[in-house]
């Protein structure tokens, strides 16, 4: 066989693939041009920063067809390691390149706020207080229906409650004196954090009710994030980390940010700072 009449591997395919070769990125040529309007560049990137003056040329990119970046020093000491974007481009068949976009872009070595934690997951046990809501996801992995996980199990500590395997047990007035004690307590309907509550822990799912005659008043918080978790609470008491207080929306919990690039203060570094005394940062 000829090489003229050689199968090309695109045609060789196996049958059901595409057709034709597969396609490539080009990588865009740096317009002549566009790559010669530093000056239009730094102009651009002066007028955004004055006050501030605007350093060194870095380099410039092609971002597409005619169309430039070109870096230059921010020297700026509130954004140290930061730089100058500034894009140009011009039209085709056109002489005249106009700016496209001004803005101020980290480096590799600028100082960049930490990466956003949400609240819920900053959250630490003891951290509500009263007054505070807890939101609950309805997805909660920590809650269930009421109507599921019932086995067997459910009924074994009803069996030792007349005190099978205990020489003595709780008499009615042991349970009488341990639940006025309890429902007058920080587990009870009036202390301060159970007045501001949105509900009442007997419709928590949090809420595990203890065993015999106390269960009727009487259960034991299971919410880690609670400032009752582990204790005893009665039936009315409550908290804002109650199960059913709030859902969390689907949305971001807040827009955002928005950050004043207009107004902030420089703070000496190194030993510079020794010089300063406490009236000069502020303390009296």
């Amino acid at each position: 066989m000829s090489p003229s009449r050689q199968t090309s591997p695109a045609r060789s395919a196996a049958p059901g693939a595409a057709s034709g070769p597969a396609r490539r990125s080009r990588t865009p040529a740096v317009d002549a041009a566009c790559a010669e309007a530093v000056d239009l560049a730094r102009d651009a990137a002066e007028e955004t920063a004055w006050p501030q003056p605007v350093g060194d040329h870095l380099g410039l990119r092609a971002e597409g067809d005619r169309v430039v970046t070109h870096y230059f020093e921010c020297l700026d000491p509130a954004y140290a390691g930061w730089r100058w974007s500034v894009s140009v481009t011009r039209a085709a068949r056109a002489k005249n390149v106009t700016v496209s976009e001004c803005v101020l872009l980290p480096g590799e070595d600028a100082l960049l706020a930490p990466q956003w934690v949400p609240w819920l997951d900053r959250l630490r046990p003891g951290d509500l207080g009263p007054g505070d809501l807890l939101p609950t996801a309805p997805d909660d992995a920590r809650l269930a229906p009421g109507y599921t996980q019932v086995d067997e199990r459910g009924d074994r500590q009803a069996q030792w409650e007349p005190g099978l395997g205990r020489v003595r047990v709780l008499s009615r007035l042991g349970r009488d004196e341990a639940a006025e004690r309890w429902y007058d307590g920080v587990g009870g309907p009036r202390a301060p954090i159970a007045m501001s509550a949105p509900a009442q822990c007997s419709t928590c799912g949090f809420y595990v009710a203890l065993a015999g005659e106390l269960r009727q008043l009487f259960g034991v918080c299971a919410n880690e994030y609670a400032p009752d978790d582990g204790r005893v609470v009665s039936a009315d008491h409550g908290c804002g980390a109650h199960s059913e207080a709030v859902s969390i929306p689907a949305a971001s919990e807040h827009g955002p940010p928005v950050v004043d690039e207009l107004d902030y203060e420089v703070f000496p570094s190194g030993e510079d700072v020794a010089l300063l005394d406490d009236e000069a940062l502020g303390h009296s």
